[in-house]
């Protein structure tokens, strides 16, 4: 999705040019999330005006017009006190263009600028109210209303505060966002908000903070009549955070922790409805209307744990390259503190207080888009296993498409990488509304799943760019499986399952390690399917999912179509793709359905396919009925998945590098997927 990045410097000197230079940096930070085009908005050189720069392409481009606008800029200036806001966009309305491209401003003076994520869904309305009052627009966005509003009620109200404005704005406006504005009528302030995009702000002072939390201050709870006339709120005095002694602070809005992890590590996530607005050194978040899952009086101001050599590709030429030789530790991570591997016994401290009731439950569901709906998938068989409960599996998009009956006694589980997918997002209200229990699977803490669930897992894999999840895939796979081990731990006849599975956990690390080995056989393997049209990947039982995966990886990555196929379904219609020219990767494992995929495997041969086979290690006979195979250690068979997907994994990496395509940042994909 788009990203957002915003700086505020109070008795703070910095040069014009260091400022842009922060902003620059802010928005390559945030370049993994997907874009098409990027701008910045500054003081310029009279201070009394606003400059935009926008680019359509990489940030590379934003960052050489930028250079060649130096000059007109005055870049050496030292500023005491500035705001500059910048954004990466991905075009949702309107073809990419400067003109497209944020920010956004509300007249040709460009006295209000905007940056947006998300979606305003009432836009066309808006825009035919600002019409009807002579407004003219340049732009084919629904961001460009929220800019003309903002300038709409300055003009009705020019006693009002930036914070009052924006919260007048705020109040007309339907859909998903984060905003940011800058105004030349307010100089040196900062006004942000959000509701159902992530957006936080970062804050760096010389001197320690008076105090861990920001007061919340309440308005009424107004609700928008008709489109745009509205009651303003009361402007009531506020409570805030102040820096002490000298008050030199700054301050860092952005869509994702990564974007300022370099400057400093304490941040606040914004809940819904948030209003934050930085005056005279001074941050207040003022909320519109009581809710939101913290403390409702205050906002806690968090210590990230991330280092910035985290989010770099070190020695590594891609990020998704660097994500997929993490796996031997992030596997770790995300056993770390919870598998005892002496004592055999797991616990998951997130969920703990919760067991007693899930284990009461009538049924359990898993929630999920994309690869985290295939980590579902590839757990559900053993959650099935060792917990004797229904286990259904929803794609969130599905989900919120049928009027799914859903009960107080049922236990959902919301499985998102960044804790912030829409669809899932809007499933998780859905359900918490009906009095299910919420369980959040996510990787990063703060974020909107991981708040407004009642217990989860934090998946602990560390922090991934790459828009194609890998390393995320696999933790989220483990922490299901902690969990069906954490429900079947007082039942005697699975005690020789669970072991089994777990002296499989104990091995994992090293089994990756062997895995990733093959990558120079895998790289051989892509050169041969690269300019392929098509691929198949087959499989059933533990390692249906993987097939799924991998063939998502393929799409994502290659562009090539790809299908995860079930093996079992050959005979109902897949079969009539095989020919000698068809690729068709397929895994056949010692597993329960060995036999069935050996049958599999037959048919295809006698259709003149000529298979690539995943295999076990050392399993001559089913080696020998393939010219080509990769072999991966034996485990369990049902952590066997995540061993057969890296390969998948490598091979899409590699066939993307040899086609030539960007495999961090895929066409037309983003890596918080934040509108429905």
């Amino acid at each position: 999705m788009c990203g957002i990045f915003a700086y505020l410097n109070y008795l703070t000197p910095k040069k014009r040019s260091e400022i842009l230079e922060l902003l620059v940096n802010g928005l390559k930070r945030l370049e993994y999330r997907g874009y098409d085009s990027a701008g910045v908005a500054v003081d310029s050189a009279n201070e009394q005006d606003i400059a935009l720069i926008k680019k359509t392409g990489k940030v590379a481009v934003l960052e050489e017009a930028i250079k060649a606008a130096s000059n007109k800029l005055e870049v050496g200036a030292c500023l005491e006190t500035h705001c500059g806001i910048a954004h990466t966009r991905w075009a949702t309305h309107g073809v990419p263009s400067e003109v497209n491209c944020h920010p956004h401003r509300s007249d040709d003076h460009n006295s209000f600028v905007v940056v947006h994520n998300g979606i305003i869904t009432n836009y066309k309305e808006v825009k035919y109210f600002l019409e009807q009052k002579g407004y003219h627009f340049e732009s084919e966005t629904d961001t460009e209303i929220i800019a003309k509003l903002i300038f709409h009620f300055y003009k009705k109200h020019p006693n009002f505060s930036f914070r009052e404005l924006v919260e007048n704005v705020v109040q007309q406006l339907e859909g998903a966002f984060a905003l940011c504005f800058k105004s030349k009528h307010f100089p040196g302030e900062c006004v942000a908000t959000r509701r159902g995009s992530p957006l936080l702000v970062g804050i760096k002072t010389k001197t320690r903070l008076a105090t861990d939390h920001i007061p919340i201050l309440y308005g009424k709870d107004h609700r928008p009549h008709g489109r745009a006339e509205i009651p303003s709120l009361p402007r009531t005095g506020s409570t805030e955070f102040e820096p002490l002694e000298d008050k030199q602070v700054e301050y860092f809005f952005a869509s994702d922790a990564s974007a300022i992890i370099e400057h400093t590590n304490r941040v606040i996530y914004f809940e819904d409805d948030d209003i934050a607005a930085v005056r005279n050194g001074i941050l207040s978040i003022h909320r519109m209307r009581r809710g939101g899952t913290d403390d409702p009086n205050r906002r806690e101001i968090i210590t990230v744990k991330m280092e910035l050599q985290q989010i770099m590709k070190g020695n590594y030429e891609y990020f998704m390259q660097k994500e997929i030789f993490e796996q031997p530790e992030s596997v770790v991570n995300t056993m770390r503190g919870r598998v005892n591997f002496q004592t055999k016994t797991v616990v998951l401290g997130g969920i703990k207080e919760h067991i007693p009731e899930i284990k009461r439950c009538r049924r359990l569901m898993l929630i999920g888009c994309g690869t985290s709906y295939h980590s579902a998938i590839a757990t559900r068989q053993l959650l099935e296993e060792l917990t004797e409960l229904p286990v259904m599996v929803e794609l969130a998009s599905d989900f919120l498409d049928r009027t799914t009956p859903v009960f107080r006694d049922d236990v959902c589980f919301f499985i998102s990488q960044s804790g912030e997918t829409a669809d899932t997002l809007m499933a998780l209200r859905y359900c918490k509304q009906r009095g299910a229990l919420i369980v959040g699977i996510t990787n990063t803490v703060g974020s909107s799943i991981c708040r407004e669930s009642h217990c989860g897992v934090h998946i602990n894999a560390g922090p991934e760019i790459g828009v194609a999840s890998t390393k995320a895939y696999t933790s989220q796979f483990i922490s299901l499986v902690m969990f069906a081990l954490v429900m079947s731990e007082d039942r005697l006849s699975l005690k020789k399952r669970r072991e089994e599975i777990i002296e499989g956990l104990t091995n994992l690390q090293e089994q990756i390690r062997q895995v990733l080995k093959l990558d120079e056989r895998v790289k051989a393997l892509a050169e041969e399917l690269y300019d392929k049209k098509s691929l198949l990947i087959m499989g059933r039982g533990f390692n249906y999912a993987t097939c799924l995966e991998g063939a998502l990886k393929v799409k994502e990555l290659t562009y090539m179509h790809s299908e995860g196929i079930m093996a079992g379904e050959l005979k109902h219609g897949p079969l009539a793709l095989v020919d000698t020219h068809m690729p068709v990767i397929m895994i056949v494992m010692r597993d329960p359905v060995y036999i069935k995929c050996m049958n599999a495997l037959q048919q295809v041969k006698s259709r003149d396919g000529n298979p690539i086979l995943i295999c076990e290690q050392g399993d001559k006979e089913t080696m020998d009925l393939a010219q080509q195979h990769l072999e991966v250690p034996k485990t369990v068979d049902c952590l066997q998945g995540i061993l057969t997907v890296i390969p998948m994994q490598l091979l899409s990496f590699h066939i993307a590098v040899r086609r030539g395509c960007n495999v961090d940042c895929p066409r037309n994909l983003a890596k918080s997927v934040t509108t429905e």
